[in-house]
């Protein structure tokens, strides 16, 4: 009888990974959309600006969705045939999705944060929508971290 522990551990951190950064970043976008909407309603010709500031925080959904992809392919989900793996190597994937999903979450959440005061920099000094990217840009990199933490560590368990 196979023993499909590890392997539900497994899934279930993939979900958690790419559901929790997920979240995150719905709720981040959904912030800079409802100041971006406030804001065209006035001035429509800012539009190309402000999208720029409500897509960055869904970057951090996209980094779950890989950490879950790169789990399903590890433990051969996606080709039909799953692997049989023990529980504390489920365990192990379950652990290394993790940092992408507390991460991620957090991450958009102040991303969202950043990027709906600079849309309020945009309304009222349009030029300044470059220095408003680069602030949100910034907390960028705390959601790479928890990225590359979570699929390096998946890879090295596969491998």
């Amino acid at each position: 009888m196979i023993n499909y522990l590890g392997l539900a551990l497994a899934i279930i951190g993939a979900a958690i990974a790419v559901g929790v950064a997920g979240m995150g970043s719905a709720k981040a976008v959904s912030l800079v959309g409802q100041a971006s909407s406030g804001l065209l309603s006035e001035d429509t010709s800012l539009f190309g600006k402000v999208l720029i500031l409500q897509l960055l925080p869904g970057t951090q959904g996209l980094y779950g969705f890989i950490v879950a992809i790169f789990v399903l392919i590890q433990t051969k989900v996606l080709s039909g045939a799953p692997a049989e793996i023990s529980w504390q190597q489920g365990l192990l994937y379950f652990a290394a999705c993790l940092p992408m999903a507390i991460g991620g979450y957090f991450s958009a959440v102040h991303q969202g944060k950043v990027a709906a005061a600079g849309v309020s920099l945009v309304g009222k000094k349009s030029d300044q929508s470059g220095r408003a990217v680069t602030m949100a840009s910034l907390v960028e990199f705390y959601a790479i971290l928890p990225f590359l933490i979570s699929l390096l560590t998946i890879i090295r368990i596969g491998g």
